[in-house]
């Protein structure tokens, strides 16, 4: 599955994240946020391919928030909640220029984010391929 592998590719290089301390300069922290919204496109791309491919309607035209509904009725997610925050988070990469919210989104991104991203991989690879 393409998708499910772009997402992979995009995990692997989300965790360098965990390289940077801060403070951060401006280049550190436009890559991260960078890193961290190409990772949870692929992650929402590939759920919506394995959904479609077991059937799902809303796989077919589904929208992320909706593909997120989805894959946490289906089982593939587990924490509903923590993906729809990750979901507002990406909505706000576009103002990462406010430093404010660049660091919020790294934050909680080396909090929680990561992880999420981790079992998401774990279940697909257990349960869904």
């Amino acid at each position: 599955m393409k998708k499910f592998e772009n997402f992979k590719a995009s995990l692997a290089n989300l965790k360098d994240i965990f390289s940077y301390q801060e403070p951060y300069g401006n280049v550190e922290i436009a890559g991260m946020v960078g890193l961290y919204e190409i990772c949870f496109e692929q992650s929402w791309k590939a759920m919506k391919e394995i959904l479609e491919n077991y059937g799902y309607a809303e796989g077919t035209t589904g929208s992320p928030r909706a593909i997120l509904k989805t894959a946490y009725k289906a089982g593939m997610i587990t924490d509903e909640e923590v993906w729809l925050d990750a979901l507002v988070s990406r909505n706000n990469v576009t103002h990462a220029y406010n430093q404010a919210i660049a660091m919020d989104i790294i934050n909680q991104t080396k909090e929680k984010y990561y992880d999420m991203f981790i079992q998401l991989e774990q279940t697909i690879e257990q349960n869904w391929l």
